[in-house]
């Protein structure tokens, strides 16, 4: 199959980063204002020649394969404002990287449409969505870590990565966090951590080096999509302490790859062991690395999202040529 082009937004700098692997081309609206999903290739991330900038009052004129939303708001609204009749009716994959917000079971999603893919990044979200007639697939995430970077934990403290945590509150364990950090040695790093006392923002590319001297990663996180970061900092070999709650129970097993449970009490206690007994970090660890292989291989992500993109353009050229077939004296 020649490459495809392929209409996204900038919603998920990492995840945007790893999806650039994938042999196609993608093109991203940019204006000078920003604004959500307007932010193009930026400087943060160390993009190839695959990934283009186009202002977004060109986008119409693309001459493009298949359309990739990522937000409500590209699915409601930019796609009537930027696209083309023609575009809107090109095939069309929703990445959906988050679980229901409004109610955790009994959530319609945004997309009813049995001609457009529905991705979910984990199969707890799509157990979580109501996804209606529209069809769905898993395909979980990928990751890769620059090579040489291995989780040394000779820093007998914990690190957390969520961004902006003071704003998000509960949901992404703020007070979770506040709790351990009085009781644990335990730092904070990703964007806004200054405001609650953090180290400040670590570059995405530079994070998995950053947090490998650290004893064990801590992700308070109590609803939402597996953090990226979790994921990178198993591959490296690095133990996990969260609470056991979305994909988290399926990745992170106490006394296999860190310590997972509903207790905050029991999570507290587990930082304890690992501080004090660096050996069982390690071997911890190593659990984790076996996980992050099995789950996280950017070949398996990449190859998943080839093929899904595959099929969706596949199956308009099928459905364009039999129309066309109708039409044949």
């Amino acid at each position: 199959m020649a490459p495809l082009r392929i209409l996204t937004w900038h919603i998920h700098g990492n995840y945007l980063w790893y999806l650039s692997r994938i042999p196609h081309e993608l093109y991203l609206p940019v204006r000078s204002d920003g604004g959500e999903g307007y932010g193009g290739r930026g400087t943060t991330f160390p993009f190839g020649p695959n990934v283009h900038d186009v202002p977004a009052d060109e986008v119409g004129r693309l001459d493009l394969d298949v359309m990739l939303y990522q937000s409500r708001r590209a699915w409601e609204e930019d796609r009537f404002a930027l696209l083309s009749p023609a575009q809107r009716r090109l095939p069309a994959i929703y990445l959906e990287h988050d679980p229901p917000r409004e109610h955790p079971t009994d959530t319609r999603h945004p997309v009813d449409d049995p001609d457009v893919l529905l991705v979910h990044v984990t199969p707890f979200n799509e157990l979580m969505w109501s996804s209606g007639r529209t069809p769905t697939r898993v395909i979980e995430h990928g990751v890769a870590v620059p090579p040489g970077v291995d989780y040394t934990g000779q820093l007998a403290r914990g690190i957390a990565v969520v961004n902006n945590l003071p704003r998000r509150g509960r949901r992404v364990g703020a007070d979770l966090f506040e709790r351990a950090r009085h009781e644990v040695p335990l730092d904070l790093v990703g964007m806004g951590s200054t405001d609650a006392g953090g180290l400040g923002e670590v570059p995405p590319p530079e994070l998995p080096a950053f947090v490998a001297p650290y004893r064990f990663f801590f992700h308070p996180i109590r609803y939402t999509s597996l953090g990226l970061a979790l994921c990178e900092a198993m591959m490296i070999g690095m133990p996990v302490v969260a609470p056991s709650t979305t994909e988290v129970a399926s990745v992170v097993r106490s006394g296999e790859s860190g310590i997972a449970d509903t207790d905050v009490g029991t999570l507290i206690d587990g930082m304890w062991s690992l501080l004090e007994d660096p050996p069982l970090a390690r071997s911890l660890g190593e659990g984790a690395r076996r996980v992050a292989r099995e789950r996280f291989d950017i070949r398996r992500f990449v190859g998943d999202w080839d093929r899904a993109l595959a099929e969706v353009a596949g199956r308009r050229r099928a459905r364009v040529a039999a129309a066309a077939a109708t039409l044949t004296p």
